[in-house]
C-alpha cells in the first residue's frame, strides 16, 4: 500500500489498527473521531484531525490516503462504512497485522482488521468490515460473513460457517461443521458443539442458550 491511512475511531481499536499498518511500513496520516475533545490531541504520535464527516479530510480519501474504520460498535461500523462507499465510493482497505498468516488458498472482502498471531486456513472465506481478534484461527474452508467479531484467542474449526454480524467472545471454541447464525453472540471462552441459531446468545462448556 502505498498511500498513506486516514483511521476511523481514536479509540483501543483504533490505535491497535495504527499499530498494524505501522506494522507494514504504511504511515498512518491521522485519526477521524466524534469526540471533539480528542481533536488536535495526539495519540500514540498521530493526531486526531477532526470528525468523520469532515470533508476537508474525507476529500483526500480515494485520491491521497486510504481509509479504515477501527469501531466496535457494528451500527456505527456500517454508517461509516456506507458514508465511504456512497460519499467517497471506496472500500476500506484491509489491516493485516505483518504477523498474521492468511492463506494463499482463501478469499477476503474488504475492511478487515487482522491482529497479531492470526491464522487461516485453506478455502476459507472472510468477508467484509470484520475484526479478528490476536492469535485467533479460522479454519480450513470456513465460511465468515460481513460484521463479524472474533475475539483474541477463537479457534474456528473447519467446515464452520458464521453469519453476518456474530460476535464470537475470547477464547472460545467452535467445533467443526456448525452454523453461527446471523447476529448470534457466543460468551468467552464458549466451547460450541451445536449449531447456534440467528440473534441467539450462548455461553458455556458445552455452550447453552442464555434466557433473557
Amino acid at each position: 500500500m502505498k498511500n498513506p491511512v486516514i483511521i476511523f475511531g481514536a479509540s483501543a481499536l483504533g490505535r491497535a489498527a495504527k499499530e498494524i499498518f505501522e506494522s507494514n511500513d504504511v504511515v498512518v496520516y491521522g485519526f477521524l473521531d466524534d469526540n471533539a475533545k480528542l481533536h488536535s490531541t495526539e495519540l500514540d504520535e498521530a493526531m486526531v484531525l477532526g470528525s468523520p464527516d469532515d470533508d476537508g479530510f474525507l476529500k483526500l480519501i480515494g485520491k491521497k490516503c486510504e481509509a479504515f474504520v477501527a469501531v466496535d460498535d457494528n451500527r456505527l461500523r456500517k454508517s461509516l462504512v456506507k458514508m465511504l462507499q456512497e460519499v467517497r465510493h471506496v472500500q476500506p482497505v484491509n489491516a493485516v497485522h505483518r504477523q498474521a498468516t492468511l492463506s494463499p488458498k482463501g478469499i477476503l472482502g474488504f475492511g478487515n482488521l487482522f491482529d497479531v498471531g492470526f491464522t487461516s486456513g485453506a478455502g476459507s472465506t472472510i468477508g467484509s468490515h470484520c475484526i479478528l481478534g490476536a492469535k485467533s484461527h479460522v479454519g480450513a474452508e470456513c465460511e465468515v460473513g460481513d460484521f463479524v467479531q472474533i475475539g483474541p484467542g477463537v479457534i474456528v474449526n473447519p467446515g464452520v460457517k458464521i453469519g453476518d454480524d456474530a460476535f464470537i467472545g475470547s477464547g472460545a471454541v467452535i467445533v467443526s461443521g456448525i452454523t453461527v447464525g446471523k447476529g448470534a453472540r457466543i460468551g468467552a471462552g464458549s466451547v460450541v458443539i451445536a449449531s447456534v441459531g440467528d440473534g441467539m446468545t450462548v455461553y458455556g462448556n458445552p455452550a447453552q442458550p442464555v434466557k433473557s
